[in-house]
């Protein structure tokens, strides 16, 4: 049988590097790019494959997929979207700039290397396209408008390309996390303190009561937070599942607020997630 492979984004760690090491260990060969160049030195020495990418350079994303292809033949398994970070903050305090640096990470060139991976599973008669979206992708949260506006044009444009994709070989699926243990916050903060001017902000006096506790102290594990091998179970059902499931809910948070959206008046589950 020749070895499976797939493109993982964003494997410095988390969810991608938990991942990548997960689906070695199933006799995958898994290509774990990241962003950072010593990101991917630290993976090499771990035994992978890691081509440098980073979805904000269109260069970067065409030379490491071609890395990626020349490597196995012109073949590619499957690839599995995400890499992403956050932008805390509230929306009226976002400069506009802001918004278009976050949609470039998290969605945009998503669909650049995307687009580019489409035409060689076409040629190989198959293919799988994961992307890793949120539970806010299905609802919002205050001060998490910016990360919320990415997720949701990703939950719609990967259910557009799923039924663009139905006359073909090409499965593509949502994977939507709630809670999940990861850096994303710790991450967040340069972003943070690069756009956000909140002690100009009217709404100062919550950032401190809020939003900087959070970012800059934590509080623990969130409530139902799980460890990332629960995004790799998903992960692997949707890789080696014969008939895929179009979305994979992980975690019970993110399952009741996709039950929530469904069935709520927009008043009520605007007060259920007023409540943080």
């Amino acid at each position: 049988m020749t070895e499976r492979s797939i493109l993982i984004t964003g494997c410095s760690s988390g969810i991608g590097y938990d991942a990548a090491r997960g689906l070695r260990a199933r006799g995958w060969r898994v290509f774990a790019s990241c962003r950072k160049g010593e990101d991917c030195a630290r993976l090499r020495a771990e035994g992978f494959d890691s081509p440098q990418l980073d979805y904000t350079d269109p260069a970067s994303i065409e030379t490491a997929l071609a890395e990626v292809l020349e490597a196995t033949g012109g073949r590619l398994d499957a690839l599995f979207n995400n890499g992403a970070h956050a932008l805390p903050g509230a929306l009226e305090d976002l400069p506009t700039e802001g918004l278009r640096a976050i949609f470039e990470t998290n969605l945009f060139g998503w669909h650049e290397l995307t687009r580019r991976v489409i035409p060689a599973m076409r040629a190989q008669g198959h293919g799988r396209i994961v992307n890793c979206s949120s539970v806010l992708g299905l609802v919002a949260l205050r001060w998490r408008g910016a990360y919320v506006a990415t997720k949701f044009a990703l939950e719609g444009l990967t259910d557009t390309l799923r039924l663009e994709m139905r006359d073909t070989p090409i499965r593509v699926i949502l994977i939507e996390p709630g809670p999940i243990t990861s850096r994303i916050r710790e991450n967040a903060v340069a972003h943070f303190e690069r756009w956000i001017d909140w002690e100009n902000s009217p709404r100062a006096g919550q950032y401190r009561a809020e939003l900087l506790k959070r970012l800059y102290h934590g509080s623990g594990p969130d409530p139902f937070e799980l460890p990332p091998q629960a995004v790799t179970r998903a992960l692997i059902r949707a890789l080696e599942s014969r008939r895929p499931r179009p979305r994979y809910h992980v975690t019970v948070p993110t399952r009741l607020m996709g039950t929530a959206r469904r069935l709520l008046p927009t008043r009520a589950l605007d007060r259920l997630l007023a409540r943080g």
